[in-house]
């Protein structure tokens, strides 16, 4: 068992970044990212003897976020369509410049996407490969360039607006 945990915290330590933002970009307050950060943990905890390593780790822990913020939307039907504020997410003292303002405009967008293109798109920011993307999502390679290429259109066409 203590070897379990041992792995489990090395997998969080890791991993941490990638969790929250995941369950930031699909949370509308600071008590739904909660709830969502709990949930994805837990999933991940359940499911840490099942990954078998076929994947990378971080694709695991991809699909796991990702899914479990979804099966929570679908479970407790709780989605009203209001977004979390990124202001109270991001630290005030960390950058004060316009590149914040930015970041906060362009993930105030992407919250706004659907369930998986906001996954492709938040891999893609991640630098994650198209095959990576593709094992996530389920969805074939094509297809993963063909969302990502309109979803980075409509997002520019968003930003000029």
């Amino acid at each position: 068992m203590e070897e379990r945990k041992e792995r489990f915290l090395k997998i969080m330590e890791q991993n941490e970044q990638l969790i929250r933002k995941v369950c930031f970009m699909y949370s509308r307050d600071e008590e739904h990212f909660k709830d969502l950060y709990q949930e994805a943990v837990a999933n991940l905890w359940q499911g840490m003897e099942s990954f078998r390593g076929e994947a990378k780790l971080s694709t695991w822990v991809y699909r796991t976020c990702i899914n479990s913020c979804v099966t929570f939307f679908r479970r407790n039907n709780r989605y009203d369509g209001n977004r979390m504020s990124l202001d109270g997410m991001l630290e005030p003292e960390a950058d004060t410049t316009d590149r914040t303002s930015q970041l906060k405009m362009m993930y105030e967008m992407i919250s706004q996407l659907s369930d998986i293109n906001k996954a492709i798109i938040l891999m893609w920011l991640d630098e994650r490969s198209y095959d990576e993307i593709s094992a996530v999502t389920g969805l074939t390679r094509n297809n993963v360039a063909s969302r990502l290429r309109r979803i980075k259109l409509y997002l520019s066409k968003q930003a000029d607006s």
